[in-house]
C-alpha cells in the first residue's frame, strides 16, 4: 500500500491523497481542449486575406457594397448606429448578424420572412448569420403594440411551436442554398457561415445574478418607462408586468450572449422592433464595459460596437400588419397556408406594389426586376411579374419543384396538387427536405394507441414507419428519437425537456406505460426519424378520435384490405348476393360492374355517387389482395396496399382531369341519357 502524503489546501482544505489518487485528481481537473490542425488554420488565413481584398475594392467602388444594396431595395427603414458605422463594418469586417424570433404561434407567417431576406442576403455573401428561436422569451412573449398582455401558453403548445419553427427556419436555409445557386452564388465551403440556435441554451443554466450585475444595476427605470410601448400600454391598456417591462432587456442579453460567443454584431428586426433593437445596442455596451478589467474585455472601438437596423413592416391592402394577432397572417405551414394559397395571394398584389416587392423579397437583380416590370407593363392582365415573384417566394418557402408544379396550376396547366406525403419515404426514395416540408408535423392520435400499445405501433400509426416490424428494428438500432431530456430513460423522474428548449433523446424498446413519461402536459408526443421527419403527436380521448371519422396506419378494423372487402361484401348483398362457395366466384367474375357502378359500392346507396374506379384493374385487384392461392400461399400485406392504392391513385388522377377541364364528371354525363346496357 502507497504511504498517504499531504496534499496542500490547492483545490479546498488540505488532504491526504496516495500518488495514484494524486495523479487522478488532478486528471479529473484537466480541461479538454480541441485541437485545430494547420490546414484549417490557413484556409482560415487564406479566406481573411481575400476579405481584405474584397473590401479594398468596396472602397475603391470596383464592386458593390452589400450595405448600399440593402438600401438601393428597400430592407432599410431605422437604424441603431450611424450609417457610416455600418458602411465600414460591413465593409472591413466579416461581422455576425443575427434575426431573433419568438415562437408564439403555430407557424412563421410571411411577416417573419421580411427581416430574414437581409440575413439571407449576407449569408450568400459570406457573413456569420445566426437565426434565433426565442424558446425561453416566448414564455413572455414580446409586449410592443399590444394593449392587452398575451396569455400564458402551455408547455405542450411552447414545445409544439418551437418544434415547427425550428424545422421551418430549417428548410428554409435549405431552400435558400439552392435558390442562390440557381442567381449564381456559388458556395465557398467553410465560409459561408450560418447557424440555428435557442436562446433557452444560455437561459436554462443563467445565474439570475449573473443578469442582474450584469446588466439590470446598470439599467434606469426611467428609461424603460419612458418607452411608447410602455407608455401606450400603462395609459391606454391593462398595464406593464414587470415581465413584459423587463422583455428588451432579455432580447438584450440574448444580443450579448451571440456578440461574445459568435462574434455577432448586428440585430436585424421588424419596424416594430427598433425601440428593442436600441435598447439592445444600449445594453450591451453597458454589459461589455463590465467586463473592462476581465481577460474577456472587449475595446471600445468601430469593430466592437453593436449596431441593427429594422426592415419596412409588411401590410395587407388596408395597411393592417399581418400577424396571428391581427388574424389575417400568411403562414409558412404548407398544411396553414397551402403553396397553392401563397402563390395566389402574391398574385393578388397591385401592379403599384408588385416592383418593391420584388426587390424586397426575391434574389433577382435589380437590373432584370427593371426588365420584369416593363415587360409586364406591356401587358397587365397577364401579370407576368406577379407569377414571377409568387413563383420566387413559393420556392424559397416550399422548394422548386413545389414553386413549379403551383406556377402550372395557376396558368391553366395540368399538374399535381399541393403534395403530402404521410409517411416516411421507402429505401428507394431519398427522405429529403423537400419530402418532409411535405409531411405534417402536428397530427392527433388517440389515447387507446399512446396509452396502450407499443413505441414501435405509435411509430407505425405515425407515418414514421413502413410497419411494426419496421419500427421495432429502427428502435432496435436506435433509429428513432423521442423529445426528451438528451440520453434520459423512460422513468418518471427524468423524462421531458424543460420548457423551451428542444432536445431528442434516442427511441427504445420500453414497456408500453413508460411512454406516458415522455409526454409533455400529459397531452403531447414529440417523435422524428432521420434529420428532418417529425411528428409532434397531440393525444385525444377515444371518442374524439372516433366523432373525427380519422384512422391511423395499423388502426385495429381499418387496413386497406379489409375496408375493400367490407365494401364489395356490401355491393354483393346490394346485389342480392349470398355468402356461400358458389356466389363467391360469382363476385369475382362480376368485379368489375361492382366497381363500376360506384353508387352501390362506396355510397350507402345514397343519391351522392362516389370514385368511379376504373375497371380494367378490378379482378386482379382482387386475386391480389382477398384470395390466397394455394401453391404461393397468401400475398403480402405491402402487395396488398400497393395494389389497391394504385387503383385509388388512378381514380385520383382521372377526377382530377375532369375537374380541371371543367367536364363533367363520368356519372355526372350519363344522367341525362338512359345507359346503354350493353356499356
Amino acid at each position: 500500500m502507497l504511504r498517504g502524503i499531504p496534499f496542500p489546501s490547492v483545490y479546498g482544505s488540505s488532504s491526504t491523497l496516495c500518488r495514484r489518487s494524486l495523479l487522478q485528481s488532478f486528471a479529473g481537473r484537466r480541461q479538454q481542449t480541441r485541437c485545430i490542425s494547420l490546414k484549417v488554420l490557413a484556409r482560415r488565413e487564406e479566406a481573411a486575406r481575400r476579405w481584405d481584398e474584397r473590401a479594398e475594392l468596396i472602397r475603391e467602388g470596383k464592386l458593390p457594397h452589400l450595405w448600399d444594396t440593402f438600401k438601393e431595395r428597400g430592407y432599410v427603414k431605422d437604424i441603431a448606429g450611424t450609417d457610416e458605422q455600418i458602411s465600414e463594418l460591413m465593409r472591413r469586417e466579416r461581422i455576425g448578424a443575427y434575426v431573433g424570433i419568438d415562437p408564439t404561434a403555430a407557424s412563421l407567417h410571411i411577416g417573419h420572412l421580411l427581416p430574414l431576406m437581409p440575413l439571407f442576403w449576407m449569408y450568400i455573401n459570406g457573413y456569420k448569420v445566426i437565426s434565433l428561436i426565442g424558446g425561453a422569451t416566448a414564455k413572455i412573449g414580446d409586449p410592443t403594440g399590444r394593449l392587452k398582455s398575451r396569455g400564458n401558453m402551455s408547455s405542450a403548445d411552447i414545445s409544439r411551436n418551437i418544434t415547427k419553427a425550428h424545422y421551418q427556419l430549417k428548410r428554409l436555409w435549405i431552400n435558400l442554398e439552392t435558390m442562390a445557386a440557381r442567381h449564381g452564388y456559388e458556395k465557398e465551403n467553410k465560409v459561408w457561415s450560418r447557424a440555428l440556435y435557442n436562446n433557452s441554451i444560455w437561459y436554462s443554466s443563467l445565474p439570475f445574478t449573473e443578469i442582474t450585475g450584469r446588466l439590470f444595476r446598470k439599467v434606469r427605470l426611467s428609461t424603460l418607462l419612458s418607452r411608447e410601448t410602455v407608455k401606450n400600454k400603462m395609459e391606454k391598456g391593462e398595464g406593464m408586468s414587470l415581465d413584459e417591462l423587463l422583455y428588451p432587456l432579455l432580447q438584450a442579453w440574448d444580443f450579448w450572449m451571440l456578440f461574445k460567443r459568435n462574434g455577432v454584431r448586428m440585430q436585424i428586426g421588424g419596424s416594430d422592433q427598433y425601440g428593442n433593437i436600441v435598447s439592445g445596442v444600449e445594453s450591451l455596451k453597458y454589459i461589455r464595459d463590465s467586463y473592462s478589467n476581465t481577460p474577456e474585455a472587449f475595446p471600445d472601438d468601430l469593430l466592437n460596437n453593436p449596431v441593427g437596423f429594422t426592415t419596412p413592416l409588411l401590410t395587407d391592402s388596408a395597411g393592417n400588419k399581418f400577424g396571428k394577432s391581427a388574424g389575417n397572417a400568411i403562414w409558412l405551414d404548407p398544411f396553414m397556408t397551402s403553396p397553392f394559397d401563397l402563390y395566389g395571394y402574391w398574385m393578388r398584389r397591385p401592379d403599384d406594389d408588385v416592383e418593391r416587392l420584388l426587390k424586397l423579397f426575391t434574389f433577382l437583380p435589380l437590373e432584370e426586376i427593371t426588365k420584369i416590370v416593363e415587360k409586364h407593363k406591356e401587358d397587365p392582365p397577364k401579370r407576368h411579374a406577379q407569377h414571377i415573384l409568387a413563383f420566387e417566394v413559393v420556392a424559397l418557402v416550399h422548394s422548386m419543384k413545389e414553386a413549379q408544379n403551383t406556377q402550372d396550376r395557376h396558368k391553366g396547366l395540368f399538374s399535381k396538387g399541393d403534395t403530402v406525403v404521410t409517411q416516411y419515404p421507402s429505401k428507394n426514395t431519398p427522405a429529403v427536405s423537400s419530402l418532409a416540408a411535405a409531411f405534417q408535423i402536428d397530427i392527433k392520435l388517440p389515447r387507446s394507441l399512446i396509452l396502450g400499445k407499443s413505441i414501435s405501433r405509435i411509430l407505425f400509426a405515425a407515418g414514421l414507419a413502413e410497419s411494426t416490424s419496421d419500427a421495432h428494428r429502427l428502435t432496435k438500432h436506435q433509429g428513432a428519437y423521442v423529445g426528451g431530456a438528451p440520453g434520459t430513460n423512460p422513468n418518471p423522474y427524468n423524462r421531458v425537456m424543460r420548457d423551451g428548449d428542444l432536445a431528442f433523446t434516442p427511441v427504445k424498446n420500453w414497456f408500453t406505460e413508460d411512454t406516458q413519461n415522455y409526454l409533455i402536459d400529459k397531452k403531447m408526443l414529440i417523435l422524428r426519424r432521420g434529420k428532418h421527419f417529425v411528428r409532434v403527436i397531440e393525444m385525444v380521448s377515444d371518442e374524439e378520435w372516433e366523432q373525427s371519422g380519422m384512422i391511423y396506419p395499423g388502426e385495429p378494423g381499418t387496413g386497406r384490405v379489409r375496408v375493400l372487402r367490407q365494401a364489395l361484401q356490401k355491393a354483393a348483398e346490394s346485389e342480392g348476393l349470398t355468402d356461400d362457395p358458389d356466389t363467391k366466384s360469382e363476385v369475382l367474375n362480376r368485379m368489375e360492374e361492382l366497381y363500376s357502378d360506384n353508387s352501390k359500392m362506396w355510397s350507402d346507396g345514397k343519391e351522392t355517387p362516389g370514385p368511379n374506379i376504373p375497371q380494367n384493374r378490378a379482378k386482379q385487384i382482387l386475386q391480389q389482395a382477398l384470395r390466397p392461392f394455394l401453391r404461393r400461399g397468401p400475398p403480402s400485406a405491402r402487395s396488398k396496399t400497393e395494389a389497391i392504392d394504385e387503383v385509388l391513385a388512378r381514380t385520383h388522377k382521372e377526377l382530377e382531369k375532369y375537374k380541371f377541364a371543367g367536364r363533367k364528371l363520368p356519372w355526372e354525363e350519363t344522367e341525362s341519357r338512359e345507359r346503354d346496357p350493353e356499356e
